[in-house]
């Protein structure tokens, strides 16, 4: 059962705003998005911060790996200027600042666990506790829809956010479902399935959610082809075309 916004920013802003950035998320928020999806990995020091690659070079102004700074030495990189010169000043964020910002704007979460090669189990304890510790409140209550959403491409990561908050709802990541989607999926408790779109089926779809599995699509950049996958029963999808496709519901027919 999908509980959750059905349209997210991806990465926060999008194409309008460089990725995983508070400016990304300002920018998500003058478009009216209340729902955002974003990525984390550990740095050196264990602490989680707000960034896609394990490799610096391409969004962040830096040479090696994310795992030979400090999260501090992160936050002070330039992550902005690749995308423009205006947004020279922006640094990576740390999850738990990024996270209690999108908290006070009412932003809803879907956390994507990216951990760098060899650190899967690692990062998605730390990421679990964090983002349970966040949302102590909800868990309590039993109001899921206001907790986030962790998902990621491994099954470790998965596992480990598992035992380490059980409570908290999560979402397989896949390119392409394998034959063995379900049971990959169930295996870690998941509760939807996160799927590239450019590889969904209508039976696919209509498999998904027989089984009982929200169906998460990703990256969906044109009007017509999100109305053609929630005519096919898709709950939610994220966008990079932000300027596009609103956050509001859609009706699953033009």
């Amino acid at each position: 059962m999908w509980r959750y916004p059905r349209i997210l920013a991806h990465r926060g802003g999008g194409t309008l705003a460089p990725e995983n950035t508070y400016a990304g998320l300002r920018r998500g928020l003058e478009f009216g998005f209340r729902a955002v999806e974003f990525d984390v990995m550990l740095a050196r020091d264990g602490v989680p911060v707000v960034l896609h690659d394990p490799c610096l070079g391409r969004t962040v102004n830096g040479t090696g790996h994310v795992f030979d700074y400090d999260a501090r030495e992160l936050a002070r990189m330039d992550a902005g200027s690749w995308f423009g010169a205006a947004y020279r000043d922006e640094g990576v964020p740390l999850f738990t600042e990024f996270a209690a910002l999108c908290r006070s704007y009412g932003i809803w979460m879907n956390i994507e666990i990216k951990p760098a090669p060899g650190f899967e189990r690692e990062t998605g304890t730390t990421v679990a506790r964090l983002a349970q510790a966040m949302f102590a409140d909800a868990l309590a209550t039993g109001d899921l829809a206001r907790a986030p959403l962790l998902s990621s491409f491994s099954l470790t990561a998965l596992q480990a956010a598992r035992l380490a908050a059980p409570g908290l709802p999560r979402a397989c990541l896949m390119r392409q479902a394998p034959p063995d989607w379900e049971a990959q999926a169930r295996a870690v408790g998941a509760a939807a399935l996160h799927l590239d779109h450019r590889f969904l089926e209508p039976a696919l779809a209509a498999a998904v959610r027989a089984a009982g599995f929200g169906l998460f699509c990703y990256t969906v950049n044109t009007p017509a082809r999100a109305r053609e996958l929630l005519s096919w029963g898709v709950d939610a999808f994220c966008t990079d075309r932000i300027d596009l496709i609103g956050p509001a519901d859609w009706p699953v027919s033009s």
